[in-house]
């Protein structure tokens, strides 16, 4: 699978950044003295679709059918199970 890097600051709902590897995201991080969060995100999948073929939420079996067809819950969906890191002033905290 193929991945790629998310930077999103602390009080915006937009993306400030996308990377290849976590070590060019932090890079520019460090250098910009951000502070905000960066999560990784499979390419070309959907974070619902991957989270549910992973196994990788919370949702009780009895909700996933609802859940499964409302647009607005798996185009804003995410998982704390994806990798993501937090960053005060550039510095991994």
């Amino acid at each position: 699978m193929n991945w790629v890097w998310v930077f999103n600051k602390n009080s915006n709902g937009f993306s400030g950044g996308v990377f290849s590897t976590l070590e060019l995201a932090e890079s520019w991080i460090k250098e910009n003295k951000l502070s905000g969060l960066i999560t990784k995100y499979p390419l070309d999948q959907g974070v619902f679709d991957w989270a549910i073929e992973n196994d990788m939420h919370s949702i009780k079996k009895e909700k996933l059918a609802e859940k499964s067809k409302q647009p607005n819950f798996i185009g804003g969906f995410t998982t704390a199970s994806q990798e993501h890191y937090h960053y005060e002033n550039g510095v991994r905290l």
